[in-house]
């Protein structure tokens, strides 16, 4: 069962395109990262899911449902955290959770209290009175405790220090590791989120270009080095990105890397030095979107 389903999923602002036939999915039990630029259209998807906009064509269903007919009975079982959303300012942290608790019937209390001591939230504090890093921990944690079978995340890095993003994480997994949910997770700070998802889907000026499992991509993905005097006589092959020459050195990316790559340049190139290397997933999005960007041609 798919969590999430969307297919050709569009939205414009007046003769803006800013999502563009959008079809991907988040299966039950998975865990996607929405991959862009700032204005790529990620937070506009988003927003279409939790039926904050409605589709100017196409569909997306969320736990079954049509997404325009998302109500409580939905919302009740997704958390949505994002960047732009206000706290009651006036509430104290156990206040805030107090209220919280009471219209989800799934609360769990020892939850609660695990994420309270991981965030380090001081429960007697006001809201208003809480770094920006404390505020988004307060309402990941409002989120969480009622163990949602979706959580939405819009950008929940963006402006953190490192420590606030490593307990944001904690507490993320804490919650993957307790129970079979969805996480649909938009960003473009790429390290953050590559310890918590499995697939990712790169979105660039409202269109899909790639969503493909993480170890898919880093599998196929490699940095190559070829050493020869014959520089000449060194051409990358189609599955190949950004080539680049310097002195005797050749390098690119090949991005159709398989167990027999390297012994198949080796044969193509036997006086030649060969090398390749790993690429982390950080690595892959900047070198995917500098070739959408530049035009370039080769496989992807």
């Amino acid at each position: 069962m798919n969590i999430i389903e969307t297919l050709n999923l569009s939205h414009m602002y007046g003769r803006t395109e800013a999502v563009r036939s959008l079809t991907f999915s988040v299966p039950k039990g998975g865990a996607c990262a929405l991959l862009g630029q700032n204005g790529a259209g990620k937070t506009t998807t988003l927003k279409m899911l939790m039926n904050l906009l409605r589709p100017t064509c196409g569909s997306a269903t969320v736990l079954g449902v049509d997404s325009r007919k998302l109500g409580p009975a939905q919302f009740a079982q997704i958390g949505y955290v994002s960047e732009t959303q206000t706290l009651p300012a006036g509430m104290t942290v156990q206040r805030f959770l107090d209220f919280c608790r009471s219209l989800y019937p799934s609360w769990d209390r020892e939850l609660e209290a695990r994420l309270l001591a991981i965030f380090e939230l001081p429960p007697e504090r006001k809201l208003s009175a809480l770094s920006r890093g404390m505020r988004m921990k307060a309402m990941l944690l409002s989120s969480l405790a009622y163990r949602p079978r979706l959580l939405v995340m819009d950008e929940p890095f963006s402006g953190l220090d490192p420590v606030a993003r490593e307990e944001l994480t904690q507490g993320v997994l804490e919650l993957a590791g307790s129970g079979d949910w969805a996480l649909l997770i938009s960003s473009h700070d790429i390290d953050d989120v590559e310890r918590l998802v499995e697939t990712v889907a790169i979105i660039d000026a409202g269109s899909l270009k790639l969503a493909e499992p993480v170890v898919s991509l880093q599998s196929r993905f490699r940095r190559v080095e070829i050493a020869s005097s014959q520089i000449e006589n060194i051409h990358p092959p189609g599955t190949c990105i950004h080539p680049q020459r310097s002195g005797t050195l050749s390098r690119w990316i090949e991005t159709g890397f398989t167990p027999g790559t390297e012994g198949m340049y080796r044969a193509a190139f036997p006086s030649a030095g060969i090398s390749t290397h790993p690429m982390s997933l950080k690595e892959i999005y900047l070198a995917i979107m500098m070739k959408h960007h530049a035009g370039t041609k080769g496989a992807m």
